[in-house]
């Protein structure tokens, strides 16, 4: 019976809260916070726009009630304080990657349509992280009515650099306390309750080659198929023939300019994604544009770009737990005449981090390259028995009456840096969306208002559910 009352209450509370819900995430969708490391400054690690997205959530926990901080812009959080300093805490992420190209929508406002609700950052992770925000205020109101206090602290924790290094999460846990367990809104159910290593790093010619080929430009953001790419060349765009997914335009002063159109996806899951770098590439090789440098580049990039697997680099690899390894293109861009491709790998136990830069090291010899490895984290595992991972697996099969189990991801989320952690929603494989609304990373994305309501009272009972543990 208490059960049910509380599954009632939440109801009752979602409704009740709903268009301000709404309204905070359109708040916090307005504002364009991709990380600006040239704009950075004391107080504003991450740049400008990163920080007024960070000022504004916790505005937004501090008006509604929680104890709020904004900690000199790394990261915020926000507390109901309970009978222990134990804590329950949530993480989203206020950051988001750039808008790339292709939005029907307008991608910094929330635009409401048929149900869904599109924008950037409606998914990844400003929704998500209003909606734990809203979870926990319900804890809030619950207590003072009844004139109790909750068993434990819940906290929600402010990110602000999830889509690039996550640093803001690496400084909370070098000045705060690990909580006793910890979820992220910022994935799928049910429970995700392991990730794949993730290995990014950025190949450059070992010198300024760009001549014939006055630019390249491709990709928004390092961990996302990129869309589309770009190539300024000297040519005569009247000659340069029209290609399947190729746009040529004449750029003045004896330059062309073309425009390769690829399928955007997550470097996680990149199946059925067409890399726009690649297409182009393939074109400029085809039309033999280039220097002999600049096509040794290009022959290169065709290269590090042609599979997914790595198998290309030399370093596929797969495990029973993790499956296969994934290896993404993300972004090309020209330096100074220098051309730099960043790549993405989401890898399994079977393969260390050093083992792939050993075989991309061995790939780039004799090819006027270069590696830096720009960020390494390690494969993530938490036991599916762990009570609080079986709480959270049997509150969503109790909502959907299904028997799902916890799973393994190639994704990387806050949880790998927590000690008792798992991402827990709110996109549900189950119910996917239709095809004119965007996943995240992806022009016009979005996500159903009754599936953020079913997660929202999803994450009420499991965090009422948690608080009677032992944690």
């Amino acid at each position: 019976m208490a059960d049910e009352q509380l599954k009632q209450e939440a109801r009752e509370y979602i409704e009740r809260e709903w268009e301000n819900i709404v309204s905070d995430i359109d708040t916090l969708v307005h504002i364009r916070s991709v990380e600006d490391m040239d704009a950075a400054e004391p107080g504003k690690p991450y740049g400008p726009k990163a920080f007024e997205a960070l000022d504004a959530a916790v505005k937004i926990a501090d008006r509604l009630g929680f104890d709020a901080h904004n900690c000199d812009g790394h990261i915020g959080y926000a507390d109901i304080k309970g009978a222990s300093d134990k804590q329950i805490a949530l993480i989203g992420h206020t950051d988001i990657v750039p808008e790339g190209t292709g939005w029907t929508f307008p991608p910094f406002e929330v635009t409401r349509k048929d149900g869904f609700m599109i924008g950037r950052g409606v998914l990844d992770d400003k929704g998500p992280f209003t909606l734990g925000l809203y979870a926990l205020k319900f804890f809030k109101e619950r207590a003072e009515k009844a004139g109790t206090v909750n068993p434990y602290t819940l906290r929600m924790i402010i990110g602000n650099n999830e889509e690039t290094d996550m640093r803001d999460v690496e400084w909370y846990l070098d000045n705060f306390e690990q909580p006793a367990f910890l979820f992220t809104p910022d994935a799928d159910f049910p429970v995700i309750c392991g990730e794949k290593g993730g290995y990014s790093a950025t190949i450059r010619s070992a010198s300024a080659i760009a001549d014939q080929i006055v630019e390249l430009d491709g990709g928004s953001a390092g961990n996302a198929v990129p869309g589309q790419a770009t190539a300024v060349v000297k040519a005569d765009a009247s000659k340069l023939p029209a290609a399947d997914r190729i746009t040529v335009e004449p750029a003045g002063d004896g330059l062309a300019k073309v425009t390769a159109e690829g399928i955007g996806a997550h470097a996680s899951t990149p199946e059925g994604s067409v890399n726009a770098i690649l297409v182009l590439v393939d074109y400029l090789r085809a039309q033999e544009i280039g220097s002999d440098a600049e096509r040794v580049w290009l022959d290169l990039e065709h290269d590090i770009l042609c599979t997914t697997d790595g198998s290309s680099m030399g370093f596929a690899s797969h495990d029973e737990m993790f499956g296969p390894l994934t290896c993404i293109g993300g972004t090309v861009r020209t330096k100074n005449g220098v051309f730099e491709q960043t790549i993405d790998s989401r890898y399994p136990t079977s393969i260390s981090s050093d083992e792939i830069s050993a075989a991309i090291e061995k790939f780039l010899e004799g090819r006027n390259a270069t590696l830096t490895v720009d960020l390494d984290m390690p494969t993530f595992y938490i036991k599916p028995d762990n009570p609080a991972i079986e709480t959270c697996v049997a509150t969503y099969n109790e909502y959907t009456g299904r028997n799902a189990k916890a799973y393994v991801i190639g994704g990387g989320t806050y949880a790998r840096h927590f000690k008792c952690a798992c991402a827990f929603g709110p996109n549900d494989p189950s119910d996917p969306m239709p095809d004119w609304v965007g996943a995240e990373h992806s022009a016009d994305e979005g996500f159903s208002e009754a599936q953020f309501k079913r997660a929202l009272e999803i994450y009420i009972v499991t965090i009422a559910r948690l608080m009677e543990l032992d944690l």
